[in-house]
């Protein structure tokens, strides 16, 4: 079993650890907050007393960072990840950043001898406490062979993107299509509503239609037709309209230095920053149909 230090306790990083110490790998961690650190302990962590201090004398570091200013100040500095790890040592940040500071860091590794991977994820909070995460990975052929069979101990699908921040690139593209699904399930299904089709109709003939698609089958964000999804239980978050917002700037961030035209994905996130603006963030992104409907 691998000796792994894992900076980053929160919503998702902490299930992730406690999968990693279940498959019985040697775990110390590192977050700011003493009750996610409380919960790692108790379960057989080891406690580290900083980020620099969980990247030394292990195999392998995994970071779950908030954004890219956090990759940057874990990683950068003299008692930061890459100063203090041994050589050799395997860098894997799941944390979704954009993708110049991806690119960056993974640099600043190579330069130190560290190979390292970009592997954010998809699946939300329930996907991390079930070990069926899908990571989308960036690196070198070697990294990601390394990285894989611990990626596995927390995810179900593994999929290696290509170079450097790739997979930084495979999650936006990603929820970027995502968030502009969404708007356009929720428009169909609100506007069915408002002229006298009821949802479960609905969904019963567009669902087997050309209209199809995960937003509908899967997530439905209209009330009835999908038990599971957030729509039946208060549009209680299972990934948060602020959380998707995050993944659309960064496209749309992304596309602005690529010069990629993505004027869905622009709409997209100005409807979400309404939700945002509306203190609505915290509400899952398929109620997105709470801000059509006027009832947000």
């Amino acid at each position: 079993m691998a000796k792994i230090g894992f900076i980053g306790l929160g919503n998702m990083g902490g299930p992730m650890a406690l999968n990693l110490l279940k498959a019985g790998h040697d775990v110390t961690v590192f977050d700011l907050s003493a009750d996610a650190v409380a919960t790692l302990r108790s379960a057989g962590a080891s406690v580290a007393a900083s980020a620099g201090d969980a990247a030394a004398g292990v195999e392998i570091v995994v970071t779950m960072l908030p954004a890219g200013r956090h990759v940057e100040a874990v990683y950068g500095g003299d008692e930061g990840v890459l100063a203090c790890a041994d050589k050799g040592t395997l860098l894997i940040d799941s944390s979704t950043i954009d993708v110049a500071t991806a690119r960056k860091v993974a640099g600043l590794a190579a330069d130190k001898d560290l190979a390292m991977v970009d592997a954010p994820v998809s699946g939300g909070v329930g996907g991390a406490q079930a070990g069926t995460l899908t990571f989308m990975v960036g690196g070198e052929a070697d990294a990601f062979a390394r990285a894989k069979p611990i990626l596995e101990k927390m995810g179900k699908n593994i999929f290696h993107a290509g170079g450097a921040g790739n997979g930084q690139v495979a999650k936006i593209c990603n929820n970027m299509l995502l968030g502009i699904s969404m708007i356009g399930t929720a428009e169909a299904f609100n506007l069915a509503e408002k002229l006298g089709l009821d949802a479960q109709t609905f969904f019963d003939i567009s669902s087997t239609a050309s209209g199809q698609c995960w937003s509908m089958t899967s997530y439905c964000p209209a009330a009835g037709p999908v038990p599971a999804s957030p729509a039946n239980n208060e549009y209680k978050p299972g990934f948060a309209a602020g959380m998707m917002l995050k993944d659309l700037r960064l496209a749309q961030e992304a596309a602005a230095q690529s010069k990629a035209p993505t004027p869905l994905g622009n709409e997209a996130a100005s409807l979400y920053g309404l939700m945002e603006a509306a203190g609505k963030d915290g509400v899952d992104f398929s109620g997105i149909i709470k801000l059509l409907r006027g009832d947000l």
